[in-house]
This record gives C-alpha cells, sequence and structure tokens, in this order.
C-alpha cells in the first residue's frame, strides 16, 4: 500500500520523507539510519514507519 501520512504511534508527519528516503536509501548506497537522521527522523516509532514500509499499490491495484 502507500506510506501512511502519520506515524500510527506518536502522529509525526512522515508521508513526506518517503521519496527522499526511498531513493537514498533503498536504490542508493547510503546507510538508511544515515538517512534517516539528515532527514530529521528521530523517533524510533517514525523510523520504522519509514524502514518497514513495503510499496505494494502496483501489486494491490489491478485488484482494486
Amino acid at each position: 500500500m502507500m506510506i501512511p501520512v502519520r506515524c500510527f504511534t506518536c502522529g509525526n508527519v512522515v508521508g513526506e520523507h518517503w521519496e527522499e528516503f526511498k531513493e537514498r536509501a533503498r536504490e542508493g548506497d547510503e546507510d538508511p539510519g544515515e538517512v534517516l537522521e539528515d532527514l530529521g527522523v528521530d523517533r524510533h516509532c517514525c523510523r520504522r514507519m519509514l524502514v518497514s514500509h513495503r510499496d505494494l499499490v502496483d501489486v494491490v491495484s489491478p485488484y482494486q
């Protein structure tokens, strides 16, 4: 599915960081922890939202 706009635990906005995190950490050679620090994502719950997310919208969309 798509990245949630806010963290489920604390309510901070995390959706705005998804595109840059994906480009730098998943498709690049940078360490995900360093990318999150550069983006200003400090809380563990918010980090979890970005690190553990799988983009499944292309997989699910044909069935809707």
